[in-house]
């Protein structure tokens, strides 16, 4: 599609008609010190041998691959096979748009039906749609979903969940009439204070909103927390920040939980400098007509063929913009695509696999650490591939600056998110990880004091 901008003339007969001398007029709502910047620090052009030398000149700047990282927090390293990355640049894949047209988009409806089944197997809920941009905003349209469905404006949200999430949920409800209510959490298990929880829970109550594994990495009860809500008539909605973990733990919808919404980047997307990522909600199927983006569904042609179609799509472009759903409207179809075929390609087998060494990885930690002088684990029970770490001396920064003087990024500190918490670190681990990194990392926590 060509790009045709418009010509002078042309601008010059639109600000006539809208009655401004200045295209700058447009945006005069926006504070002036944050609506034009000064350009004069930009270089001037470069050549192709000049920008080719430009970029690897950045590029030997960038030391990572030669660190060993135990980052984690809602992005997480995680082996993807070389198919998935070159089947999924292929271009029919890169290049399509929604595929309002069945008849020449098989291909692309089948996989995201494929990637929709796969889904639902692994959280055992009845549907789910066809991506949405990711974990937060997932968790995001899953809170109106949940007020959509109950006709209540009251969501309690818990405070274990990540607080990125939290943040994006507080901005998607900032202007409209539902209040947010915090459900504390026990400083001994890591796990929701169900005192508080019931403190808090009325007949006003849409849903509770939880993750597991939590941000701090426990996997909460959650059959006990939907047997809580679910008297009231409200609805218990999962966030999963770490969707190997649903490939190791049990499946949500055998805790009765409705709603399950999160990040699917684990699932063969890379950690990409932020992006792209994959949100992913399935639910009861009593949620179908009220669930945000697409769902592709199999059908059968005229002459008895199967074949897929987009079967409901709620969003605005598509219906009234008063009875849509929500305004999700990019098409996250590829990272979907993505996440079907690295499913398909781990398997049963290679997946169960992948997602119990994540566990056992930390496990492994945990037992070793616990002996550590230097550091407390947190919790030692209950977690799945994230562990929260006390330094017992000295800060968090402290104890990240030393062991990334031996090439070992040795975790997240909860400062970026908890300013008042200074000494504890969370780390991540997965199956990229082997026996002998974790021994390095022990080795050079040893040396830390």
């Amino acid at each position: 599609m060509r790009y045709l901008p418009l010509t002078d003339t042309a601008r010059e007969e639109i600000k006539k008609a809208i009655g401004i001398d200045d295209s700058k007029e447009l945006f005069k709502s926006i504070p002036a010190d944050k609506s034009y910047f000064d350009l004069a620090a930009i270089p001037s052009a470069l050549s192709e041998p000049e920008l080719i030398a430009e970029f690897k000149a950045m590029g030997r700047k960038n030391l990572f691959p030669g660190y060993l990282s135990f980052l984690g927090s809602g992005a997480y390293a995680h082996f993807i096979p070389e198919v998935v990355a070159y089947l999924s640049a292929k271009g029919e894949f890169l290049t399509p748009y929604t595929p309002y047209q069945p008849e020449v988009s098989q291909g692309n409806l089948q996989a995201i039906f494929e990637y929709q089944t796969m889904m639902t197997m692994l959280t055992g809920l009845d549907v789910a749609n066809a991506s949405l941009y990711d974990g937060a905003t997932a968790v995001a349209e899953a809170v109106l979903l949940a007020v959509r469905k109950s006709g209540r404006q009251r969501i309690l949200l818990a405070d274990s969940l990540h607080p990125e999430y939290s943040a994006v949920v507080r901005t998607y409800t900032q202007n409209l009439p539902i209040e947010l209510v915090t459900v504390n959490v026990n400083e001994a298990d890591g796990r929701i204070n169900l005192n508080d929880l019931q403190a808090k829970l009325n007949d006003q109550t849409a849903a509770l909103v939880f993750q597991s594994p939590n941000f701090l990495g426990v996997v909460e009860d959650s059959a006990v927390l939907a047997q809580a809500v679910h008297p009231q008539h409200a609805y218990a909605v999962q966030a999963v920040a770490e969707a190997m973990s649903l490939a190791y733990l049990r499946p949500a919808a055998d805790f009765a939980v409705d709603v399950v919404a999160g990040e699917a980047q684990s699932f063969g997307l890379s950690l990409g400098f932020g992006g792209p990522y994959l949100g992913f909600m399935t639910a009861r199927e009593e949620f179908l007509r009220q669930m945000p983006g697409r769902i592709v569904g199999q059908t059968k042609d005229l002459d008895g063929k199967r074949g897929y179609v987009l079967t409901l799509s709620t969003r605005e472009q598509h219906i009234k913009r008063e009875k849509a759903t929500s305004n999700i409207c990019s098409n996250e179809a590829w990272c979907a695509l993505r996440a079907g075929m690295y499913l398909a390609t781990m398997g049963k087998d290679g997946l169960a696999l992948a997602a119990g060494d994540s566990h056992l990885h930390a496990a492994y930690f945990v037992s070793k650490a616990a002996k550590s002088r230097q550091v407390r684990i947190v919790y030692q029970k209950n977690f799945y591939n994230e562990v929260l770490l006390e330094i017992k001396k000295g800060t968090a920064e402290a104890f990240l600056t030393a062991l990334k003087k031996n090439k070992i990024l040795a975790g997240v500190p909860l400062n970026w998110f908890y300013p008042t918490v200074s000494n504890r670190v969370l780390l991540a681990f997965s199956e990229v990880h082997s026996r002998e990194d974790i021994d390095r990392l022990l080795q050079a926590m040893g040396e830390y004091s």
